[in-house]
């Protein structure tokens, strides 16, 4: 079975719910975690929207969460998490802060990517890594990866 990810409250490619964004709560979405391969020693989120700040013209990937050290039997994360499963760390989101920061596109509709990734390792040496960071560290230690998408655009 492959690695996989999906989202209790939208399909691949379908719209995020208000609840999930600045207009609404900002609650980070349940997600579900699936195929993990045995071998795997840890699992990393890195949450990010490629549209930034305009879908027209995209002038960068913006950041929104970085999870990673995830125990590799960790089933998924609850909706608004606010505990992580032991061992897991934060990493830096592009608000310079950890945690979720939900959708929140100036303009357009924008594409928010879920990925997860499956390591053969565990990266404990960091220290709220920035997204750059970690998938640099990564190198060489992915076993899978999957992704799921989600779109936003503001409702006024």
């Amino acid at each position: 079975m492959a690695l996989g990810i999906s989202a209790p409250a939208f399909q691949d490619g379908g719209e995020i719910p208000a609840a999930f964004t600045c207009e609404g709560r900002d609650l980070s979405p349940a997600l579900t975690f699936s195929g993990v391969p045995a071998e795997a020693k840890s699992l990393a989120l890195i949450v990010d929207d490629p549209d930034a700040p305009d879908p027209a013209a995209p002038k960068m990937t913006y950041v929104h969460w970085v999870l990673f050290d995830l125990p590799p039997d960790t089933p998924g994360l609850p909706e608004g998490v606010t505990s992580l499963p032991a061992g897991a760390k934060d990493g830096l989101n592009d608000w310079k802060r950890t945690g979720y920061g939900g959708p929140c596109p100036p303009i357009g509709r924008h594409r928010y990517f879920f990925k997860l990734y499956a390591l053969d390792t565990t990266l404990s040496h960091l220290d709220r890594p920035t997204k750059a960071e970690l998938l640099a560290a990564m190198q060489g230690h992915v076993l899978a990866e999957a992704q799921i998408v989600g779109t936003y655009q503001k409702a006024g």
